[in-house]
């Protein structure tokens, strides 16, 4: 490596060297970056009590299926009905007491807009006890051992 010692003249090198500055400067950076702690996300959530109720006081709740079929037509218990009697129906079940769980189930083929508009309807209702079923048959798992893979 060269290395100049001044001018050819014998005067003083005015140029400072910035070498060891830098190398300095490049091992704090490198302590900084070793030293920040690892960013987590964490979501707080309230869980229940671990402890789990006497069996005697868990509350058996009755159940409505809501399906929806290839051809878009709405099932409320295997009866057919359109999106205001939806309605009723979601509205009714509200003043029972526990409320009914909605087990919601639309077949792989059913069209996509009436899907999000039972959705809609059933957010807009305010039943607060909803899950989706049948969700299993489409996972790795809940498929048969010699069923064709989707591509």
């Amino acid at each position: 490596m060269a290395m100049s010692g001044g001018k050819d003249d014998g005067s003083p090198m005015m140029e400072m060297n910035t070498t060891p500055l830098i190398d300095v400067m490049l091992v704090l950076l490198i302590m900084f970056i070793i030293t920040i702690p690892v960013a987590t996300h964490a979501v707080n959530i309230d869980l229940p009590n671990p402890s789990a109720p006497p069996p005697d006081t868990i509350i058996k709740r009755d159940k409505n299926k809501l399906v929806i079929l290839p051809d878009g037509t709405i099932l409320w218990n295997n009866t057919p009905m359109n999106q205001s009697q939806l309605m009723g129906a979601l509205q009714a079940t509200l003043a029972i007491k526990p409320e009914p769980e909605l087990q919601f189930q639309p077949d792989p083929q059913a069209p996509y807009d009436t899907a999000a508009k039972v959705l809609k309807i059933i957010k807009g209702s305010g039943v607060t006890a909803f899950g989706f079923v049948g969700n299993e048959q489409y996972s790795e798992f809940g498929k048969a051992p010699n069923a064709p893979k989707a591509q």
